[in-house]
């Protein structure tokens, strides 16, 4: 059966609401040797200057300008020099926030995306592949090359695919985020219970 690919009135809502409902999605990125997809198991909500952990917190820069943007775009930047990480804009333009892709369950081309990562695919779990923004984004492929493309454009190379197969409320946990300093109490990190593919 064909996917369903999640238009931009999914991204246009809240940012907390749209973080829980990417839950169970699939992330889709094509290469010219083919597609390295994903399904989403773990995502976190990031909102604007009500959010004092979010990079929009402090209203439009140079790199959150972005979030203050149209929904549906793409947000990649680069943390510690190294790592990259993926991030979808929600809500209507003019009012900030981003979903932090956080952990995925590879789907396809794993094979390419052990190569991406450097390790062996008949040797490694997924979860050293697609666990933690860094990993699945090396996996994917996605560098800041990325950045401020349309998932609702089908020459992007990038897209979102809505759940296969339904996923019950009580499977989605929420929790708080992690790896920040403020802001720490709210419950806006979401994880897929069971999923072999968490981050700690």
């Amino acid at each position: 059966m064909a996917a369903t690919y999640l238009a931009e009135d999914f991204f246009l809502r809240d940012v907390v609401t749209v973080a829980r409902d990417l839950i169970g999605c699939e992330v889709r990125v094509r290469h010219a040797d083919g597609v390295r997809a994903g399904r989403i198991v773990e995502a976190e909500a990031y909102g604007g200057t009500d959010d004092p952990a979010s990079h929009a917190g402090r209203g439009p820069t140079p790199r959150s300008a972005i979030m203050f943007g149209p929904p549906a775009v793409v947000y990649v930047y680069l943390v510690y020099g190294m790592h990259h990480c993926l991030n979808f804009v929600t809500g209507p333009e003019g009012s900030a926030g981003a979903v932090l892709i956080r952990a995925l369950e590879p789907l396809a081309g794993r094979e390419a995306m052990a190569a991406a990562r450097g390790l062996d695919p008949a040797a490694c779990a997924d979860r050293q592949l697609t666990a933690g923004p860094g990993r699945l984004c090396a996996a994917l492929g996605l560098d800041l090359g990325w950045n401020g493309r349309l998932l609702t454009d089908p020459d992007s190379g990038i897209a979102v695919a809505a759940r296969a197969t339904p996923v019950a409320a009580r499977d989605i946990l929420a929790g708080p985020r992690v790896g920040i300093t403020r802001a720490v109490e709210r419950p806006w990190r979401f994880r897929l219970s069971g999923s072999r593919c968490l981050t700690d």
